[in-house]
């Protein structure tokens, strides 16, 4: 019998333990280590921060859904992983705390023969002065995030409807931060709530990025093919904010927050200042600061993780300029590798480096975005993996030929830009491949045939339809694994 451990039960996480389980059966034992109680789809954590969904409605207790599936499911964080066991243990295991199951703070040695590492971010708010809920500014990237941040903007609309003017700042909240698509899609969102109740007049909405051009979405921007002509994410990007009469602030990575008022420092260098009476900014990510041990107990954590927390994959981490980079950088199994009993899926493999182009200041602060893989490259990630690990088992051999690079992989993505069965609309736009390659497609680095995008109320239908798609998919319900990642 193989014991799988999964780290994780995000989307990536999640995915891998579903889809082992599937293929392995009761012959071998597969374990999901997380500190939370729920499961939760998490692009929806945007309605919930403009009061159109309850949190109930994007989760679902995880203990529950595991017990039904045969899956062993331990509330707890993993706090060192030791691949080489130690004087008691012959084999790998994680260290773990635990933070539910009336277990709260005991901790536990949970071996195994495969590990796969999907534990998502740690949200980095302590990265930047005054950033985060606990602080100056909301989020969205939980749903409790979520569900404060409605309670605040509801502060705000009364206000405005007692004829108070509000500034209303939303975007990223650090130099390096990446997932500007869920700030998109939240101050799209909040400004279709309040023309809504007629308010328009009396906000001033502002979107502040660390992108060069709007658009950039921590991929590059890319060159879409939208109604019959070709055009770009800047292009589009840009377009929704007018229409909405939305302006911006591009190239700023933000320094400091003080209440009712944010620092930041441009990419040529100079300082500015930007005050607000509502503000969502999405911090940096980071690894959850998981350590690595070897079997005399010294610390290996560099050799498994990167120094920004995320785990070493099958990519090339060879420092090159950007005029180097290279598409076959990129990983394609997630194997660890110095230990090939492990991998990493999702947000918590280590990328090779930006997709974006770095951009520094005079002063020496990166201000350009982090690579995304969240959504769809976190749940094919955690598939390929799950499958590579399940034909090990039961082959004997380690032929890992499935593989995922995001050089290689396309993605489609929805943009709410307001929830309305009969006035609401999303951009609908795919990605071919998600990191350009430009020696295969020298014009635009990506194909643009399966690159293209379309706004409108057929959008918000369609990401209406996948939120309680992929909700029967998460939760197990009948043919579940029919549909895609």
């Amino acid at each position: 019998m193989a014991k799988i451990v999964v780290l994780g039960a995000g989307i990536s996480g999640h995915t891998a333990s579903t889809i082992l389980k599937k293929k392995l059966g009761k012959k071998h034992e597969v374990v999901v280590i997380a500190p939370n109680t729920y499961y939760h789809w998490i692009p929806s954590n945007i309605w919930v921060g403009v009061g159109r969904m309850t949190v109930d409605q994007i989760r679902f207790r995880l203990d529950k859904r595991y017990k039904k599936a045969g899956i062993i499911f331990k509330q707890a964080k993993a706090v060192s992983i030791h691949p080489e066991g130690d004087s008691e243990i012959g084999k790998g295991f994680v260290t773990v705390e635990y933070t539910g199951q009336d277990r709260v703070g005991e901790t536990e040695k949970v071996d195994y023969d495969f590990l796969i590492n999907a534990t998502g971010p740690k949200l980095n708010f302590a990265g930047t002065e005054g950033l985060g809920p606990d602080k100056f500014t909301e989020s969205v990237c939980t749903y409790g995030h979520a569900a404060q941040a409605w309670e605040k903007l509801q502060g705000c609309i009364q206000k405005m409807e007692n004829g108070e003017k509000q500034k209303i700042l939303i975007g990223v909240g650090h130099p390096m931060s990446t997932c500007q698509g869920a700030a998109f899609e939240y101050i799209l969102n909040v400004a279709f709530e309040i023309k809504k109740r007629k308010l328009s007049h009396m906000a001033e909405i502002k979107w502040i990025t660390n992108e060069f051009e709007l658009g950039d979405f921590g991929m590059g921007g890319a060159y879409i093919k939208r109604g019959g002509y070709i055009t770009q994410t800047r292009t589009l990007a840009e377009s929704f904010f007018r229409e909405r009469n939305i302006s911006w602030i591009k190239r700023a990575g933000v320094k400091k927050i003080e209440e009712g008022k944010v620092h930041y420092e441009s990419l040529d260098g100079s300082m500015g200042e930007e005050t607000f009476d509502f503000a969502m900014l999405i911090p940096s990510f980071t690894g959850p600061g998981i350590k690595a041990f070897a079997k005399d107990g010294s610390d290996m954590t560099d050799t498994l993780f990167a120094p920004n927390g995320f785990m070493k994959v099958d990519a090339d981490y060879t420092p090159k300029p950007f005029e180097q980079w290279s598409a076959d950088d990129w990983p394609s199994t997630y194997q660890n590798p110095s230990y090939e009993n492990i991998f990493a899926a999702g947000i918590a493999f280590a990328p090779p480096h930006a997709i974006s182009k770095p951009m520094t200041s005079p002063s020496g602060t990166k201000i350009f975005p982090a690579p995304p893989r969240t959504g769809m490259p976190s749940g094919v990630t955690g598939k390929v993996v799950a499958q590579n690990v399940a034909d090990w088992i039961k082959t004997g051999k380690p032929q890992l030929k499935h593989k995922a690079s995001m050089s290689k992989m396309g993605a489609a993505c929805i943009v709410s830009a307001g929830y309305g069965m009969m006035n609401g609309a999303a951009a609908t736009m795919t990605v071919f491949p998600i990191v350009q390659d430009w020696k295969k497609y020298p014009e635009y680095g990506r194909d643009i045939s399966y690159t293209i995008g379309e706004a409108g109320l057929a959008g918000h239908w369609l990401k209406w339809f996948m939120h309680y798609m992929f909700l029967h998919k998460a939760k197990g319900y009948p043919f579940w694994w029919l549909l895609p990642e």
